[in-house]
């Protein structure tokens, strides 16, 4: 397993080992007593979430649960390919504000891993991508929270324009960063 550190503390790039043979691959993407034995923080996964994205351009996101609802997510690519965006809305962060954003395919086999105090989101890069995610806690819909995808503030340089992004009826309503009552502290 690889692990790379990102522009931002505690967002990880974690790449387990495929092993392949004339009949495909194996992988374990998530072994805990390999993630501890890296320095990898403990985390107990409650959910498996799987998303099928049928076009390009895509944009689910930017989400996050307040507490006590708050997740992780260890996030990967089985089919496809995206831009997986994490934002840093811990206030008293002196990274309060950036992201980072980190191509994710089923090619690459690369995760991120995205702890509490993030937004999350991204965008589809090609048609039928599927996403798979694990959470450290259950969807709560009275804490389910979320953030403008395009925030100018945020200035991510998301693959497609905004006009041209596919969004559901709810992403389109997230509020801007300097208007989020629910950052972390």
């Amino acid at each position: 397993m690889k692990i790379e550190d990102t522009a931002l503390d505690g967002v990880k790039i974690v790449t387990p080992d495929r092993f392949g043979d004339a009949r495909g691959f194996f992988s374990e993407s998530y072994n805990e007593r390999r993630w501890q034995e890296r320095g990898l923080p403990p985390l107990r996964f409650m959910q498996d979430n799987h998303s099928l994205s049928r076009e390009t351009g895509v944009i689910r996101g930017l989400h996050f649960q307040t507490a006590p609802f708050a997740q992780d997510k260890l996030v990967r690519v089985t089919r496809g390919r995206i831009l997986d965006v994490a934002v840093d809305i811990r206030r008293a962060s002196p990274a309060f504000g950036r992201h980072v954003a980190v191509e994710l395919s089923a090619e690459n086999w690369r995760q991120l891993l995205v702890p509490i105090g993030f937004a999350h989101g991204f965008c589809t890069l090609e048609p039928d991508t599927e996403v798979v995610y694990k959470v450290t806690n259950f969807y709560s819909a009275p804490n389910d929270r979320g953030l403008a995808f395009d925030d100018p503030d945020l200035d991510i340089a998301w693959p497609i324009a905004p006009a041209r992004a596919v969004l559901s009826e709810k992403d389109r309503r997230w509020p801007r960063l300097r208007d989020l009552s629910d950052a972390f502290e």
